[in-house]
């Protein structure tokens, strides 16, 4: 074998090698990325996951509206992504506990009993008004202290939270997507999708609630979403003794102020 065949021969091995170390690194990588976010969702291969459904408010008949199916839809790709398995239900179909299963609920407490209950178990410092008549403080969040009313199509807000049953280790976790219309339902779900990594990097397996705002969806749809602030201790304290006036429907009490983000 002359100089130039060894050569040849040398750079065709250390080409390979290059490359086989390239697809390890890369593999590694995927996997461990992989593996943080199963863990962060509480998503392990070929677990099972509730997708609980809520229903449109503004129908007689059972039906969802078009941007919480968008939700769904988010929602279900990042748990195919995840390789585990999704059992949709409705809100109303749902009569077992919580921690046994990752479960992603979506909707406000006027279209999603479910959400009731969990908000009712795990977030006490919130009240949503329910209130059907028009007025300034229809579909308010009252977080703590503060009042945040929306403006349909150019303010709305949307509660993000992912809480966990107890102090359990081996919990699985609940997402909440509680939002003032369907289309701040959507804007969490896809907020979830984009930060999750951040959001995992942050708080790792502890709960926490986080408050958005959607800017004029009117114009931009659920893709303009800002972070008004993490309310997890207000959230998930007791409402202020000067917060429990007298509610009609479910309603926030009446006087109120908007918080600048």
């Amino acid at each position: 074998m002359n100089d130039d065949v060894r050569n040849i021969v040398l750079g065709l091995i250390a080409a390979g090698l290059s490359a086989a170390i390239g697809w390890l690194a890369r593999t590694y990588l995927w996997k461990r990325r992989l593996r943080r976010k199963q863990a962060f969702f509480g998503l392990p291969q070929n677990s099972e996951t509730l997708l609980v459904v809520n229903r449109d408010p503004a129908t007689s008949e059972p039906a969802v509206h078009r941007f919480d199916v968008f939700a769904l839809l988010e929602l279900a790709a990042l748990i195919k992504d995840c390789g585990a398995h999704a059992q949709m239900v409705t809100q109303d179909g749902v009569q077992q506990g919580f921690g046994d299963r990752t479960e992603f609920c979506v909707g406000g407490p006027g279209s999603n009993r479910r959400m009731v209950a969990h908000m009712s178990a795990m977030l006490p410092g919130v009240r949503v008004n329910i209130d059907p008549e028009p007025g300034p403080d229809r579909g308010a969040f009252q977080i703590g202290g503060e009042r945040y009313r929306m403006d349909p199509g150019v303010e709305e807000y949307v509660l993000l939270a992912r809480l966990t049953a107890g102090e359990r280790r081996e919990s699985r976790p609940v997402f909440l997507f509680c939002g003032q219309r369907a289309i701040t339902n959507q804007a969490a779900t896809r907020y979830l999708a984009r930060h999750h990594e951040r959001l995992a990097r942050k708080h790792g397996g502890n709960a926490f609630v986080l408050l958005l705002k959607v800017v004029n969806s009117q114009a931009y749809g659920p893709d303009l979403v800002e972070l008004v602030a993490e309310v997890t201790r207000a959230a998930r304290a007791p409402l202020p003794t000067a917060a429990l006036e007298p509610r009609a429907s479910g309603a926030s009490p009446r006087p109120s102020h908007r918080a600048e983000s």
